[in-house]
């Protein structure tokens, strides 16, 4: 049974390998202010732009990629999503003290409620599920805000 009540919007967007992360992040915080986030579930947004950050830094760095992020609401989660064009999977790594990178995969698994990896065939796309936290009204989620 299909619940037709469910509405659902989505945002994409590519961001090149010449420098991307800043833009994406500030980008993907005009959505979310959008959606009401950034007043109503503040500790989420933080979660998604960190999470965006390394996410389009993973394109850039281990992909050599242009990275396509894409978001989507779907009344229950936002769906953070980067595609890229590297072949192979990502793998988490445990990183040693002196190595400023290999954490990004273990902060998106703390951060995300759900995340995995889709292969195709131009790459890759990662995807993390960001449910908001409760709002003032005790409410889980934010309709978009009129405008």
């Amino acid at each position: 049974m299909t619940d037709m009540s469910m509405k659902a919007m989505g945002w994409a967007r590519s961001f090149p390998v010449s420098g991307g992360v800043r833009e994406g992040r500030r980008w993907a915080r005009e959505h979310l202010e959008a959606l009401g986030w950034t007043r109503e579930t503040p500790d989420t947004v933080d979660d998604v732009l960190l999470t965006v950050s390394e996410l389009i830094t993973n394109a850039h760095v281990h992909a050599h990629s242009d990275a396509q992020l894409i978001l989507t609401w779907d009344s229950r989660c936002l769906h953070v999503s980067v595609h890229d064009s590297g072949a192979g999977l990502p793998a988490p790594r445990t990183p040693d003290t002196t190595s400023p990178g290999g954490r990004g995969l273990a902060l998106i698994d703390a951060l995300a409620d759900d995340w995995h990896t889709h292969t195709q065939s131009d790459g890759k796309t990662i995807t993390a599920c960001f449910t908001p936290s409760l709002g003032p009204a005790g409410e889980r989620g934010a309709e978009p805000a009129e405008g």
